[in-house]
């Protein structure tokens, strides 16, 4: 059964076999082994040899029963438990039944009304194996705890359950009671089946994920009917999935066959243009079924509901709890009244599996999936295939959590594929100058009202149809996009959120777009929608307002918390980050990727970390950590080009190209990025080579290549002029001083930083004034010159970009001013520190090893070596002793101050 979230607190400690059989698995699969055997390194260390090679490279899911993960672990377990006195194992059985694949809290209430003698359990607490606590029995760890239920016979495991069921008497517990009655049956039951799937419903309107997945497994195991059965795992795939357990949802999802699901878990973690097909056939299908008009999500003709129907991807809509139902509801889930269930009809589902809630938002929050990203168009500097003719595509609003959006998206800014969105997402490519939009067969889009996008789930075919878009824009494959509009226009899918604004800006509509835009990055209000809250930050950034973005994708994630479906929060946090990326708060922002990347790994979303593992490259880039950037983008490349992932793919080279310009190598840098846009579908993205445009001009004018510079900036420039975001014209403005003849670029300088002082990119303001000051030094106006570069140093020291700072200090150096010593952080220890070194230091200092950091972090041990390295010379350290006294010093003279 699927165990719970691991304890994050502190690093598992790993026996030898499984740090040599760690090494060999894929980041995520390493991450998801531990989980899976509950963070225990004895199971570990069995089950990795018993895992196929696709196992092992993440692309077939793990095994999910505890006999198929250690069995050797749990014979001795048992072995244990048969030396007890039958007396004490029945108490065992009874509390291992109650907590155990289902946590009921009900042990107390049978052991009183079966009058058992609870002193039975010194025994077991002689033995090292259980103890009694306040709330019940308390197993050594979760093996113990299976084992003390396997041991029982079958005819006793029913009768726990039976007594377990009858103890659940309050109206409040109808979830527990069904699944107890489930469990204690002893075939296949028809009546019980439709009861435990009115208990599933219940408990997902609720928001209780996990334990509607069990309750619907359960009930697919005692369905008679085969076809229903085949239902009833769908929908348990659907509730497993969202509930963050990615291996159980791929199991369950291979059992039920549905083309939407597969679509989906393909898109998450597959190959995208597989998960393209998938996703355009259960379109076709849900589409012919649905005929004219709009149904709501989830109704399928009949009033059934139909599996592909469901929201499978975090989009789950949280309904009022149903009446009688006394336990209390996730704080902050807010009811969407005008929102029925996506479970609405068909019997519960119910899965017998996994008891403990893998939700724990606190742990595992699930990634959401990578955000699309709509294509830019091609940059007259930056060499790309002819436009094709133009088409409009639906995307309804799923944002995965491996998109990059940033604030100055043009139109054709990605939004990558993700938890599908209520809202859709539409990826408008913008032309090149010169280049007028061929006749495109477009999806008329209304405007949307917030009221609309909140309370109204997208039709079934409009839902798929969103995630298949997000497949196509994920890939960079136009083509795709193509056949994706022209699906739209032919099913008459309209649909809400940025689409409009986005749809809007494909058809050179820039005013309305920004409108439309702006209406969506309003609706970022506490308690909402996830999906509209992501979706308001991705408007927001889209519309370089990072301050609205970082709230809006902060408050998606709590949102997302508290209705149970963890799935969504990697994506939302994954946005956060880009907005501190942009802002100059590489530290915070390289903190939230990496717990995001560790989220997206835990929850099977091995797409989403790829595009996070580029986004963290990115900051390596910024922060001038040369190896790690190197390390992170060949990983993140290696996935992204064997699962034709162009978006990642082309985030991971550009921050090479990032890493290249500020350390200097420009001619490396223009040609990174002269690759970057001839890379076709599924190796580039015309996004990154839109957002990369500043950049470019920059590097091709160092080595004077201004045509194709000039060309780059006339197609940059027109999406700034349009959207009016003060960081954008920035950009625009120094593009064009790098362009001009000697005394003419001041002015163009002057007007870039007047815009920066209205935006929030912080970091590209430093840039500009570094620029501006060897522009001045050169035209030997040393008085300005000295302070724009003395201002640019502080700017970058304080981000704790040393390449960037250093190339300052030279400028500086040639005016013949001193520089000043040389500034990585706050006046403290650790402040010398990056946040990816303090993290390690942190790991070390509490005993962790080097491979057990490297486990953690989902980083290789010679990347956590290289850390501990500038570790140790930052602090001028020479061993780990040293580093555990400064560590608590820190730690004492920090909470001395704070308290």
């Amino acid at each position: 059964m699927n165990p719970p979230p691991l304890d994050r607190t502190s690093p598992p400690q790993l026996t030898d076999a499984w740090r040599e059989l760690a090494a060999t698995l894929a980041d995520g699969v390493r991450v998801r082994v531990l989980r899976a055997v509950y963070g225990d390194p004895r199971a570990a260390a069995e089950l990795v040899p018993r895992l196929t090679d696709r196992q092992a490279t993440g692309l077939d899911p793990l095994p999910t029963d505890p006999a198929e993960l250690a069995p050797s672990l749990l014979r001795e377990r048992r072995a244990q438990i048969r030396t007890l006195p039958d007396s004490t194992r029945l108490l065992l059985l009874l509390a291992a039944a109650d907590q155990y694949p289902v946590l009921t809290d009900a042990f107390l209430r049978a052991v009183m009304a079966a009058r058992l003698d609870t002193r039975s359990l010194d025994a077991a607490e002689a033995a090292g194996i259980a103890h009694a606590g306040a709330g019940g029995v308390v197993f050594r760890d979760a093996w113990t705890r299976i084992a003390a239920y396997e041991t029982g016979s079958p005819a006793d495991r029913r009768d726990v359950h039976r007594l377990l069921a009858r103890v659940l008497g309050g109206a409040g517990e109808t979830p527990w009671r069904s699944w107890h009655r489930g469990a204690g049956a002893p075939g296949p039951s028809g009546r019980l089946a439709a009861e435990l799937g009115t208990a599933a419903r219940k408990a997902a309107t609720a928001g209780r994920l996990p334990l509607a997945r069990a309750l619907t497994e359960r009930a697919a195991a005692l369905c008679p009917e085969p076809s229903e059965q085949a239902r009833l795992l769908t929908r348990a795939a659907g509730y497993a999935w969202r509930a963050g357990d990615g291996e159980r949802a791929r199991r369950l999802a291979a059992a039920g066959s549905e083309d939407a699901l597969t679509g989906v878990l393909a898109l998450r973690a597959g190959n995208a243009g597989e998960a393209f097909d998938a996703l355009m056939s259960a379109v076709v299908r849900v589409g012919a079924d649905a005929g004219a008009g709009p149904r709501l999500a989830g109704a399928a003709p009949g009033g059934g509901t139909s599996p592909s129907a469901a929201y499978l991807d975090g989009d789950l809509p949280a309904g009022p709890v149903a009446e009688g139902d006394g336990r209390s509801r996730p704080t902050g889930v807010v009811a969407d009244r005008a929102s029925p269930s996506t479970v609405r009809t068909s019997p519960g589902p119910a899965a017998p599996a996994d008891a403990a809630p893998v939700a724990s938002a606190a742990v595992v929050a699930p990634a959401p999936a990578p955000a699309p990203a709509s294509a830019p168009a091609p940059s007259a500097a930056l060499p790309a295939p002819p436009a094709p003719p133009s088409a409009v595509v639906a995307t309804p609003a799923s944002v995965p959590s491996g998109a990059m959006a940033t604030p100055s998206a043009s139109p054709a800014a990605v939004i990558s594929p993700g938890s599908a969105p209520r809202a859709a997402v539409a990826t408008p490519t913008p032309t090149s100058p010169g280049v007028h939009p061929a006749p495109t067969t477009s999806v008329t889009v209304a405007p949307t009202t917030s009221a609309t996008v909140a309370h109204c789930p997208p039709a079934p075919a409009t839902h798929l149809l969103a995630r298949a878009t997000e497949a196509a824009i994920y890939t960079g494959d136009l083509r795709r996009l193509r056949e994706a509009a022209r699906v739209a226009d032919r099913l008459g899918v309209v649909s809400p959120g940025t689409l409009g604004g986005l749809v809007a800006a494909f058809e050179g509509r820039y005013e309305d777009a920004r409108e439309l835009l702006e209406a969506a990055a309003g609706r970022c209000g506490p308690g909402g929608d996830p999906t509209v809250l992501i979706h308001a930050g991705i408007a927001a950034l889209l519309l370089g307002d990072h301050t609205r973005a970082a709230t809006a994708t902060l408050r998606a994630a709590a949102s997302a918390r508290a209705r149970g479906t963890p799935v969504t929060v990697p994506q939302a946090m994954e946005f956060r980050a880009y907005a501190d990326f942009w802002t100059g708060r590489p530290r915070a922002g390289e903190a939230a990727a990496a717990d995001a990347l560790w989220q997206a790994h835990a929850t099977g979303q091995d797409n989403g970390a790829c595009h996070l593992q580029a986004a963290l490259a990115m900051f390596s880039a910024l922060t001038g950590d040369s190896d790690l950037c190197h390390e992170r983008a060949a990983s993140a490349r290696s996935y992204a080009l064997a699962r034709g992932l162009g978006l990642p793919a082309a985030l991971a080279q550009w921050a090479l190209a990032y890493l290249d310009l500020s350390s200097g190598r420009f001619a490396a840098a223009a040609a990174r990025l002269r690759a970057l846009a001839g890379f076709g579908p599924g190796h580039g993205h015309r996004a990154i080579r839109h957002l990369a445009a500043p950049h470019y001009v920059e590097a091709a004018v160092r080595t004077g290549d201004t045509r194709v510079a000039r060309g780059a900036h006339a197609d940059y420039h027109r999406w700034a002029s349009a959207v009016r975001s003060p960081d954008d014209l920035a950009l625009s403005a120094r593009c064009r001083a790098l362009l001009a003849p000697g005394a003419e670029a001041v002015d163009h300088y002057r007007v870039a930083l007047d815009l920066h002082s209205h935006g929030t990119r912080d970091f590209e303001r430093a840039r500009t004034e570094l620029l501006f000051g060897s522009t001045l030094r050169r035209l030997r106006r040393r008085t300005e010159a000295r302070d724009r570069l003395h201002s640019a140093l502080e700017a970058f020291d304080s981000f704790g970009a040393p390449h960037c700072a250093a190339q300052a200090r030279s400028e500086l150096r040639a005016l013949g001013t001193p520089a000043g010593p040389t500034r990585t952080g706050p006046d403290t220890p650790t402040g010398r520190l990056t946040a990816q070194q303090l993290l390690v230091a942190r790991m070390a200092a509490e005993g962790a090893t080097n491979r057990e950091i490297a486990d953690r972090l989902a980083l290789s041990p010679r990347t956590i070596d290289h850390h501990l390295r500038g570790v140790f010379s930052r602090l001028g350290i020479r061993s780990r002793i040293e580093l555990v006294r400064l560590i608590a010093e820190v730690d004492e003279t920090e909470g001395g101050t704070t308290g």
